[in-house]
């Protein structure tokens, strides 16, 4: 029994790297942020122009992962997964080969394809591949290795770009997923239960409306409130008319009936809540760093990417404690806290305050954010039908990623205001501060029904 017992420990193991491989290419973009001025250089093009890089990706890939994870649910999240893959490899080359400025956006937008397709299936592939009590340890493993590449990004684009130029930091992921994509085919996942029925390609077209509008509508609101107004109206139409065919349709896109529990729908939004908090150190402190320290860029580096190891070193850690106590609400709250207390003192930095005094709470906020994002998958995944995997891990991460876009409008709002009469320490200094206070209070209200985090899983 001991025999047979690891060497399928050792298959799972194998296949939870080859997954971690193949969805590293995603987190890996970070790398990306550091090429923009070389790539504004290259292209002749305005800085507030360089939005759009990000733009094209990140709403094309929020946009589709629910109608993905749908058709990995229908046809197989394997095959979804390479899928991803072989586009994503093609979009790498073609975003390092592009003539011009648009073709790079067109690039861009393919790369999002390929990173929903990717995402979408992710998750559901790594839980496959043990046994259903040990979900949230699969899970805890996957968002290790996320945060590992988010933690390598920003350092190995550096080091290419400066060696290299802006193209290396597509084409040094083309290997990175031929070699997945050559492991995949050893993969055994065990999704024997598919998801039966049609796809609901009315519903989908609609889902991505609405996502793609209302985050483009948020991007807008620094640029002009009344084009934001527009695309947000027509969002809200979008959305209304998704939601409406979906309670008639025989097969939703997203079951709705685990959203008529309060406690579920509530951690589905904080996870957005905590995602725009969390974006905070991302979007002003390389500011911070640039402007009040005289850090190398090595140094600088190494405290960004305290955050994303803090989620790596988490992930595995509350996957454990979860496989021994079904404490997902319990610990999801407690990240919660960590990412609110974590900001409040990054808030409190200083021109004197030393390398430690930044690397820890940085790292504090990373683990909170690590055991939120393992606690939300293992809800999704445990409240929904196995069949609908597919569809939870992209439930989870559609509502990260409005955090994130809400964060990075939102706190850019809300330093730029403070910005107004103030110096920079302060703005950033009471930037971290609200966002900190805010996202307790959040919780604390929450608490006047203590059954939404202390309750039954």
């Amino acid at each position: 029994m001991t025999q047979a017992v690891a060497p399928a420990r050792g298959r799972a193991l194998a296949g939870l790297l080859i997954v971690g491989l193949g969805t590293t290419i995603v987190p890996l973009d970070t790398s990306v942020n550091i090429a923009f001025p070389d790539i504004t250089t290259s292209f002749a093009i305005p800085i507030a122009d360089i939005q759009w890089v990000v733009i094209f990706y990140v709403l094309t890939y929020t946009s589709l992962l629910l109608a993905f994870g749908k058709l990995g649910d229908l046809f197989g999240h394997k095959r979804i997964f390479m899928t991803g893959l072989m586009i994503s490899t093609c979009a790498f080359a073609f975003c390092a080969m592009a003539p011009a400025y648009h073709w790079l956006l067109l690039a861009r937008f393919l790369q999002g394809i390929g990173a929903s397709l990717v995402l979408s299936c992710g998750p559901a592939l790594a839980t496959a591949l043990l046994p259903e009590a040990q979900r949230a340890r699969a899970l805890g493993a996957y968002t290790m290795m996320f945060g590992v590449a988010a933690a390598a990004g920003p350092s190995l684009g550096g080091m290419m770009v400066q060696a290299w130029g802006w193209e290396a930091v597509f084409w040094f992921r083309v290997p990175i997923s031929l070699a997945a994509l050559a492991a995949l085919p050893w993969l055994r996942p065990d999704q024997a239960r598919k998801r039966s029925g049609g796809f609901d390609l009315l519903g989908a077209l609609l889902l991505a409306v609405s996502l793609g509008a209302l985050l483009l509508a948020l991007n807008q609101l620094q640029v002009e409130a009344g084009r934001a107004l527009i695309i947000a109206v027509l969002g809200l139409a979008a959305a209304t008319a998704f939601v409406w065919r979906e309670m008639r349709a025989k097969d939703p896109i997203i079951p709705f009936a685990p959203f008529r529990r309060l406690d579920f729908s509530v951690l589905n939004i904080f996870n957005a809540l905590v995602m725009f908090v969390g974006f905070a150190p991302l979007l002003l402190v390389p500011y911070y760093l640039v402007r009040l320290t005289e850090y190398s860029l090595a140094v600088s580096g190494f405290i960004l990417a305290s955050s994303p190891l803090g989620q790596a070193v988490a992930g595995p850690i509350v996957g454990w404690l979860l496989s021994v106590r079904p404490w997902a609400p319990r610990l999801a709250l407690l990240g919660a806290v960590l990412v609110g207390l974590a900001t409040i003192t990054i808030g409190t930095w200083g021109p004197a305050s030393g390398i430690w005094r930044m690397v820890l709470p940085m790292f504090l906020q990373g683990i909170g954010l690590g055991l939120f994002q393992v606690c939300i998958l293992d809800v999704v995944t445990g409240r929904l039908d196995v069949r609908d995997r597919g569809v939870a891990g992209s439930l989870a991460q559609v509502s990260r990623t409005i955090g994130v876009v809400l964060g990075a409008t939102g706190l850019s709002l809300i330093f730029a205001s403070l910005s107004q009469g103030a110096d920079f320490l302060s703005a950033f200094q009471s930037t971290f501060t609200y966002a900190g206070v805010g996202l307790l209070l959040c919780l604390a209200v929450t608490l006047l029904r203590p059954r939404l985090w202390f309750g039954a899983t």
